[in-house]
């Protein structure tokens, strides 16, 4: 946009600064050729300006909307409208608005209708905090903001609708975390009758894979979606949401401790429950390493992690070992009399012996210039902390495909859990997936029920969760009376569900999509704030709106409550 200082706007043009709002009138014209710039869409015109009409003018800005300036989480907040106009920002809200659009289309093509179900309702069975709405009209009581649209999608399968989906709002009054929000998300809800596990599988794969292909950028998206039960998962990747990208999978190594030198393992394991599991580290050879990787461990609140690595064998060793010079064993080597193999090293090497570290390195496949790393105890109480080591020894190594997406659906939940101090048996995992084996299999061990419910885990993020659901009414009450619900209690807080499932309702099962976090991957974003328009801080306020805010006399009064002040 050009002007001559002779123009008659020149003087208002120069009064014109960043971020203000304008209109103006001109002539287009070619640019001189030297000029033309061809790395921008119009760089081969320029408008002369004739007139100019100032729409609204900017304050001093509070952050600059041009560059990759970092500002403080609470400005950008606070000013959540320009933070917006940042063309990053402005990338990923188009990317979230064309990636939902691609979501309902390709659920149409699969002749799936889009159904909306109730804002206000009550309490939902989905296990997080409510957000209550006062009544009105009846005083005392309280209506809930849906955690999800679960009872109402399984009553539509009931209804006969056996194919729904829909962008769901959900809202959850829960602490906030890098990839959720406290408050408030989206997802892309299904729910189908007359089908199995497989068939929901079989579903929703090509909906996801193909949005990823359409909006991942050109990173690989996996093909082959492997099933990998609970169990194997926490094994393997210490996560029930894994990333395949990440090919470390640790083993269980207890046998190799058993009655070792290494006093701590070996005693440790003849407690009931507790076995020692290995973390394979390929390329992570050195003493460096091996002690960045023990400091991690203890930053995690552990004592430490054992380690060993395998080396080139020293002549020096040799040497002490066959109890002759050093440079004897250099002239033996030279005549070839002698191999330099690989030795093992580290404190814990000395302590199980040259046999059992070598079993160790075959079973888990290892080789000289490799390192392993070893956790031991009861598994629930060091399977996190062995997963997230499994992260950093990925990332650290170069491991990791970081030009990947790699999904997987994790399988085979157990319904139920026992109490380690009370033996109390309750919930492990949602307890309206119908258990697998019916009826039958809750008559037996309540710990070792699985139930038909699967996750859906993508580059270390869990984007999916469904299950087939528990249509049976008396299969759901001997579920929740193993886990010691009566029926009348069933019936309170669930009785508009289990109420229908009397009237001829059909095998039905489905799942939920996480919009918000999709979006967050495919942007390669690390916080989900950067890709919701409107998001809350880390406290679950609204500073821009100034929410929660405290409600007026006449409010309360109107809804007969009273505002009890909490103790500082």
């Amino acid at each position: 946009v050009m002007a001559d200082p002779d123009s008659p706007v020149f003087v208002d043009l120069e009064k014109v600064r960043s971020e203000w709002c304008i209109q103006i009138e001109g002539n287009v014209l070619a640019r001189d050729e030297s000029l033309i710039n061809k790395a921008i869409p119009t760089g081969e015109v320029e408008v002369f300006i004739r007139g100019l009409e100032v729409l609204g003018q900017s304050e001093e800005l509070p952050l600059m909307v041009f560059g990759d300036q970092e500002y403080p989480e609470e400005t950008r907040l606070k000013y959540r409208y320009l933070d917006l106009r940042r063309e990053a920002m402005q990338n990923n809200m188009k990317l979230r608005s064309d990636v939902v659009m691609s979501m309902r289309k390709r659920m149409w093509d699969k002749d799936f209708r889009e159904y909306q179900t109730p804002i206000i309702t009550a309490s939902s069975p989905e296990g997080a905090r409510d957000f209550l709405v006062p009544s009105r009209l009846h005083p005392g009581k309280f209506y809930a903001l849906p955690q999800a649209p679960q009872q109402f999608k399984q009553l539509m399968m009931v209804a006969g609708f056996d194919k729904y989906f829909q962008i769901a709002p959900c809202f959850r009054d829960e602490d906030p975390r890098a990839d959720r929000s406290p408050t408030d998300f989206y997802q892309l809800d299904m729910e189908m009758s007359f089908v199995e596990q497989q068939d929901v599988f079989d579903t929703i794969q090509p909906v996801l894979q193909g949005v990823f292909e359409e909006f991942g950028g050109g990173r690989k998206v996996d093909q082959e979606w492997p099933q990998i039960s609970y169990k194997d998962a926490a094994l393997w990747y210490g996560s029930d949401k894994p990333d395949l990208r990440n090919p470390i999978k640790m083993q269980v190594v207890s046998d190799h401790f058993r009655g070792s030198g290494f006093a701590i393992f070996a005693s440790l394991l003849e407690n009931e429950g507790t076995e020692v599991r290995a973390i394979p580290a390929p390329g992570g050879g050195g003493r460096k390493f091996c002690d960045r990787m023990n400091k991690f461990a203890q930053g995690e609140g552990l004592p430490g992690m054992g380690y060993i690595f395998w080396r080139k064998q020293s002549p020096d060793s040799i040497a002490q070992e066959r109890g002759i010079t050093v440079k004897e064993v250099n002239a033996l080597v030279k005549s070839g009399e002698i191999t330099l193999g690989n030795e093992a090293a580290g404190p814990l090497a000395k302590n199980i012996g040259p046999e059992r570290t070598e079993a160790i390195r075959q079973q888990l496949g290892l080789d000289v210039g490799d390192a392993a790393f070893f956790l031991g105890g009861k598994p629930k109480a060091f399977e996190a902390v062995a997963g997230r080591a499994r992260t950093v020894i990925g990332d650290e190594l170069g491991l990791t495909d970081k030009d990947r997406f790699a999904f997987a659906w994790i399988v085979d939940f157990p319904i139920y859990e026992a109490d380690e101090e009370t033996g109390k048996i309750d919930f492990e995992h949602n307890p309206f997936s119908m258990p697998q084996g019916g009826m039958d299999a809750l008559l037996g061990d309540p710990l070792k029920v699985l139930g038909y419910q699967y996750d859906l885990a993508c580059n270390g993020y869990e984007l999916v969760s469904g299950a087939i659901r528990n249509h049976r009414p008396e299969i759901m009450f001997k579920a929740f009376e193993i886990a010691g619900y009566g029926k009348d209690e069933v019936e309170k807080r669930f009785g508009g569900m289990v109420n229908a499932f009397q009237y001829g309702a059909p095998p039905h099962g489905g799942c939920a999509a996480g919009v918000d976090r999709i979006v967050m991957l495919l942007a390669d974003e690390a916080n989900i704030r950067e890709v919701v328009m409107f998001p809350m801080n880390q406290r679950a306020e609204d500073q821009m709106m100034n929410a929660p805010s405290n409600p007026t006399s006449d409010q309360l009064m109107e809804l007969g409550l009273r505002v009890i002040p909490q103790d500082q």
